[in-house]
């Protein structure tokens, strides 16, 4: 892998995990639509749908669906967490064995975040920061955010209230499926 795929890989990595973590501002909806593509494929049909979806919504529309979807009343509507589906409750062993690999691999949970580390975008952002051996990236991968993921965005595309995040479980769809793709050719 070069050093240019992997700098883009890992700001995929961090545009996805600040998509999930909560709803783009209107700043960012911008910056999304006037990114420039590069080629073709899955990952550029990816971008490309969600610069569609960037252009059809606004900030608060985008805060609407992201509440409406991943916070709600009570339980929300999508889990965002891995526990979750690796397990069917929250805070389970997938979290712990997350926890101890985190812990082994250097990385912190921050203050100031109040999701746990099996949130989707605490994932996105793990992987972001683990450079070094690809080795160690497909581990913690294949681990933690392959087993599960696919289940996430098949819920997002299977709710009738997601919009703008059916365009953005659209690009982490493809980008998992080129990252599962990668790592078994490794």
């Amino acid at each position: 892998m070069t050093e240019d795929e992997e700098y883009a890989r890992s700001e995929l990595y961090g545009v996805l995990s600040m998509l999930f973590y909560g709803p783009p501002s209107q700043a960012v909806l911008d910056l999304i639509v006037g990114a420039a593509i590069e080629g073709d494929g899955v990952l550029a049909d990816g971008w490309r749908g969600l610069q569609s979806a960037s252009s059809k919504t606004n900030a608060e529309r985008a805060r609407e669906e992201y509440e409406s979807l991943f916070i709600g009343v009570g339980k929300p509507d999508i889990m965002l967490y891995g526990s979750y589906y690796m397990s069917g409750f929250l805070m389970e062993k997938p979290l712990a064995a997350l926890r101890e690999d985190l812990a082994r691999l250097g990385l912190e949970r921050s203050e100031h975040l109040s999701e746990s580390e099996d949130h989707f975008a605490a994932l996105c952002d793990a992987m972001r920061l683990l450079h070094g051996s690809i080795a160690t990236q497909k581990e913690f991968f294949a681990a933690h955010i392959q087993p599960w993921a696919g289940q996430l965005f098949d819920a997002i595309d299977a709710h009738p209230g997601a919009t703008y995040y059916r365009a953005v479980a659209g690009l982490a769809r493809s980008f998992v499926e080129v990252e599962t793709q990668a790592f078994d050719m490794d």
